[in-house]
């Protein structure tokens, strides 16, 4: 037991075990807000919180929406009728945004992250935002990516949506991460 605990230690204290140990804090900081929110989600119902975070999310939901129609029309030309939420291209397939396509969780995910991980106030007010906007565009993107595969490949439609673009989130968040650990918080700058 004794050797457990040193080996315990020395993981926690070698300077040659920091980015190993930055992984680990990232894993488990992000399961720990993925599943907390999950949790709050379904299961807690606080008016206030509730009434502003549903509100929220129907802002987020059209700004995605009328954003995705946008570059769909004006950057990819890409010839459709809207309705309701929805998106319907010639070939007779449609997409529709709801409350789930707002990005809301994810851009949560990551300000909570950042603002439980170490580092300087100064850094983590510009950095947090700036993060924010990279992610609602990334889900930009990936509506954007959704409607060229529902037009091309509508066979593919939910590998893209399930698998490679909900991915796609989670590696721009570690990627954002890792600037922050890397670059702009790392150890040896912060001293």
């Amino acid at each position: 037991m004794k050797q457990l605990l040193s080996r315990i230690h020395k993981f926690f204290k070698d300077p040659h075990y920091r980015q190993i140990r930055e992984v680990f804090w990232f894993a488990v900081i992000t399961l720990a807000i993925h599943y907390s929110y999950r949790f709050w989600a379904k299961n807690i119902d606080y008016w206030p919180i509730q009434a502003s975070m549903n509100e929220l999310q129907t802002v987020m939901t059209r700004w995605v929406y009328y954003q995705s129609i946008w570059v769909n029309e004006h950057i990819l030309n890409i010839s459709m009728r809207t309705s309701d939420m929805a998106m319907y291209f010639t070939n007779g397939c449609w997409i529709r945004i709801n409350e789930s396509c707002a990005g809301d969780k994810q851009i949560l995910q990551f300000m909570l992250l950042l603002l439980v991980y170490p580092g300087l106030w100064k850094h983590k007010l510009w950095f947090i935002p700036l993060g924010m906007v990279i992610i609602h565009f990334t889900n930009i993107l990936r509506i954007v990516l959704l409607s060229v595969v529902s037009i091309t490949k509508p066979d593919l439609w939910h590998v893209a949506h399930d698998i490679v673009l909900r991915g796609m989130f989670y590696v721009v968040i570690l990627v954002l991460w890792i600037i922050w650990v890397e670059v702009i918080n790392h150890p040896e700058k912060t001293r």
